[in-house]
């Protein structure tokens, strides 16, 4: 146990006080001429790669083999001689003894606090009890924390803390630098399934003149040169709509960062991050095969396998996805037929039968939305494509080839939720601004989401687009599928917080 340890376990000492001893600490250093934040240091080895190179080396041997390792140290054991060493990868046990240390490097050692990031040279070996351990020659602090980790060395357990403060949260909870460590290499994955089938990664603007692209609450801003609002990017759809009426490839995709001014829950967060994709000459079958390949390869990819647990629930990724038609699955969850109801006031009657509120609906098409989502939703645990929507809810998709008050749409859900939203997409300008206009219309109604009109981007489509299909996934609610982790601010390494 350190000095600061026993000040703050015997007499309770403040932060502030804790501060002040390793501030003295650090001068100290500076006296002796050692600068407590140098500008570098040749680490050579990560620990893992340390403990994965000698995972054979038996108990009591020690090698010829000398490496410059650096990390956090995370607990330290008799004064000193034992030191937990963390990094990215891994632990690393530090055995320091008197005997292998020059008497300069002893006095920097009765220096180290739990907290500080220190490099050691020196050779491996494996202790009597089986630890690896590098058998320290030489040390060098490379940052000297000032402020104390939390007294529970073993996590951080306060969830306002845990949020506001990250990298403390990262600093002392492995399991949350693993997850991540698991959305990276998500994000890579996902990358590296569509860039193997062909597909370009593009850029779009964040800053949109107005918003469009889904229909939700958008952030504005202004800018100042230009004397113009402008709004934080709700969806890319129509500028990467723009680039496939470019033929900058038939097939496109971007990783995005977009803006939604509406609620945070555990499954939403202000910022959040999609792919969003579209491919020529396909529709929206051929989306529903790519959504769930994609998925089921970064599954097996980062977990090595299809089948995942969330919660209390067994997922099973594994394509094929079950399908259903969303009229269908509200029929079958209900007894309701939509099909067979015309009017929005006997679809409002339809849903009062089965107890869903509906008075924030303003056509036939919401009215089957609100009864799939009290209905139904909740209940599609295993990987699902809901297809077939309505076309009042779906201003972007093509009309349905055999049905004109749907679209060929469809959602998938899994445990419940959506995690992606599909089309085959609509490219008839002439369409497109009817469907438009109804949005206005529905605007000037009181609908604060509704899309208003993109007249570069109907002229965009009057150029000619050809048949596609698109797909946006939300990034954030894959990650937490695939980290089972409860909650969006789990996988946001800064989610949006209200302030103190």
């Amino acid at each position: 146990m350190t000095e600061i340890q026993e000040l703050a376990k015997e007499t309770g000492s403040s932060q502030d006080r804790i501060r002040q001893i390793r501030i003295q600490k650090m001068e100290n250093l500076r006296e002796r001429g050692l600068n407590p934040y140098p500008y570098k240091y040749e680490k050579e080895i990560m620990a893992q790669d340390l403990q994965d190179k000698y995972k054979d080396l038996a108990t009591g041997e020690e090698t010829q083999d000398c490496y410059r390792v650096a990390g956090r140290v995370m607990a330290v054991r008799n004064s000193g001689m034992f030191i937990d060493l963390v990094d990215a990868s891994g632990k690393i046990q530090i055995f320091s003894h008197k005997e292998n240390l020059n008497e300069e490097d002893l006095k920097t050692l009765k220096t180290i606090d739990i907290g500080d990031i220190v490099g050691f040279y020196g050779s491996v070996r494996r202790t009597p009890r089986g630890e690896l351990s590098i058998k320290a020659t030489e040390l060098e602090i490379l940052s000297k924390s000032l402020l104390p980790l939390p007294e529970k060395f073993h996590g951080l357990t306060d969830v306002e803390t845990k949020y506001r403060q990250r990298y403390v949260d990262m600093i002392v909870n492995e399991d949350v630098r693993k997850t991540f460590q698991k959305r990276c290499l998500i994000i890579q994955k996902i990358r590296e399934f569509l860039i193997n089938r062909g597909f370009v990664e593009v850029e779009t603007p964040m800053l949109h003149p107005q918003a469009g692209g889904a229909n939700a609450k958008p952030f504005i801003t202004h800018h100042n040169t230009l004397d113009m609002d402008m709004y934080l990017r709700i969806a890319p759809e129509l500028y990467l709509k723009r680039l496939m009426v470019g033929g900058m490839s038939e097939k496109i995709f971007e990783i995005n960062r977009s803006f939604r001014n509406e609620g945070i829950d555990t499954r939403h967060n202000p910022e959040f991050t999609m792919i969003e994709l579209y491919q020529a000459y396909v529709d929206y079958n051929d989306m529903m095969e790519l959504a769930e390949n994609m998925v089921a390869y970064v599954a097996q990819e980062v977990l090595g396998t299809t089948k995942i647990q969330y919660g209390d629930n067994e997922i099973d990724l594994t394509p094929p996805w079950d399908r259903k038609t969303m009229l269908g699955a509200v029929e079958e969850a209900t007894g309701i037929d939509f099909n067979k109801i015309m009017t929005f006031e006997e679809a409002v009657e339809a849903a009062k039968s089965v107890h869903v509120n509906t008075d924030e609906c303003s056509n036939w098409g919401q009215v089957v939305e609100a009864v799939f989502e009290e209905k139904v939703e909740p209940n599609l645990i295993q990987p699902i494509h809901i297809y077939d929507y309505p076309r009042d809810i779906s201003p972007l998709a093509k009309v349905h080839r055999s049905n004109p008050r749907l679209t060929e749409r469809f959602e998938t859900r899994i445990n419940g939720w959506e995690v992606d939203n599909a089309f085959s997409e609509l490219t008839d300008p002439i369409d497109q601004r009817a469907r438009f206009e109804a949005q206005m219309e529905a605007k000037a109604q009181g609908d604060d989401e509704a899309m208003p009109i993109d007249e570069d981007y109907i002229c965009a489509l009057e150029h000619g687009v050809p048949p596609m299909g698109g797909l946006g996934m939300g990034i954030d609610r894959l990650v937490m599928l695939l980290t089972n982790s409860p909650s969006i601010r789990d996988v946001i390494a800064f989610p949006t917080l209200r302030g103190k």
